[in-house]
């Protein structure tokens, strides 16, 4: 699943456990046409009927809201199937025309499941620990129903499955769909597609759902215009360092919940961090001293993606400062990053960054404004994208 997705489902899975109330988890396992959600997405629905996640435009959710009733009432996962590819289809009286099809599998998440699967993929994010799990969407073993959940993490003992070993009955798919699990989890966060495992003496399939985890963005300057920058990148569960020399800067208080903020110089960067950790970085301090500084840090790094604030002349000025040591920077190094979007504000700005990662072919458009006008996210987040699929 994506990271995203669950990061959206915690907050009311928390709510449902504290007041020990079973929920139910939708998740998609075949789709067809044009779909709003894909194979791994999902959402889950509380007992008041709300309901976290979206797996289409709000066409289905209240349909699934009352078939969720019946399987949380007996703890027995079901399948709904929605086609909508017929020229005159009208899903519900709502005439959606989405012209796609869709598989969903309801499973309860309570008490008497342990809370599973997601508390064992809520640690798993929190940690940020590779996970897979495995939903049966069919099944000729007795032993093993519709809608049951193996979970194959670091320290996961795979209960469920030696369970079905000591009742006496053939295991055998159990070891294969161990490895294929490992398997899965082992390339987790470079290829997270769900996908099948199947056996045939029992019959057995499940789709194998990967938690991706969140990308490390590490932001080298914590000036008014990184605030929105790094409120999206929360938005997308992304895990993010600020760093900034100014104390006024360096101040957690002013960055979404869960953002690391660091008081640190730029000469002190690969000292005080790990930075070979970070999948990407974006250096926007807006002093020129400190920007050549955080380059320096960053050019012996393994960081793939090293994304700078300002115009192309400001680049080149930057890049004169590293001398010959800029050559290994310079084929990860997006300068100017970014779209223009036309926007004046920071925040408007921002969106140009996410709108690169939709806009198809994520070629930069000609700049129409000053670098100040773009920004990092979108283009940073379509360039892990196209590097883990």
């Amino acid at each position: 699943m994506s990271t995203t997705s669950l990061h959206r489902l915690l907050p009311l899975f928390e709510r449902c456990r504290q007041r020990n109330e079973a929920a139910v988890l939708a998740t998609v396992f075949r789709t067809a046409g044009s779909t709003y959600a894909k194979p791994g997405e999902q959402m889950l629905i509380a007992p008041s009927g709300e309901y976290a996640g979206l797996l289409s435009g709000g066409c289905l959710e209240g349909d699934l809201r009352e078939r969720a009733v019946e399987v949380r009432r007996s703890g027995t996962a079901a399948i709904v199937s929605y086609d909508m590819r017929s020229a005159d289809d009208e899903v519900f009286g709502l005439g959606s025309g989405c012209e796609g099809a869709m598989d969903i599998l309801l499973t309860r998440t309570g008490p008497a499941e342990s809370w599973e699967p997601l508390a064992s993929l809520a640690r798993a994010f929190r940690a940020e620990l590779p996970a897979v799990a495995a939903f049966v969407t069919a099944s000729a073993d007795p032993s093993v129903p519709l809608g049951q959940v193996f979970m194959e993490m670091p320290s996961s003992d795979f209960t469920a499955v030696e369970r079905s070993a000591a009742s006496g009955l053939p295991a055998d798919w159990a070891v294969v769909l161990r490895a294929a699990m490992r398997t899965a989890t082992a390339a987790s966060n470079d290829r997270p597609a769900a996908s099948w495992f199947e056996y045939e003496q029992p019959r057995l399939r499940a789709l194998l759902v990967p938690l991706r985890l969140p990308p490390r963005l590490l932001v080298c300057g914590a000036g008014p215009d990184a605030r929105p920058v790094v409120e999206l990148a929360a938005f997308l569960a992304w895990r993010v360092t600020v760093v900034d020399h100014r104390s006024a800067y360096a101040d957690a208080a002013r960055f979404a919940p869960g953002t690391e903020v660091l008081e640190t110089r730029p000469e002190s960067l690969t000292a005080d961090l790990q930075l070979d950790r970070y999948d990407a970085a974006v250096v926007m301090s807006h002093h020129l001293d400190s920007d050549l500084a955080y380059l320096r840090a960053l050019a012996p790094t393994r960081v793939p993606y090293v994304g700078l604030l300002g115009p192309a002349a400001r680049r080149e000025r930057l890049l004169r400062g590293r001398g010959p040591s800029a050559t290994p920077l310079q084929r990860r190094l997006r300068a100017p990053i970014g779209l223009d979007i036309g926007g004046r504000a920071a925040g408007v700005d921002c969106l140009g960054h996410r709108q690169r990662d939709t806009c198809g072919t994520g070629r930069p458009r000609r700049p129409a404004v000053s670098g100040h006008s773009r920004y990092a996210l979108g283009q940073t987040q379509l360039w892990l994208k196209r590097q883990r699929s």
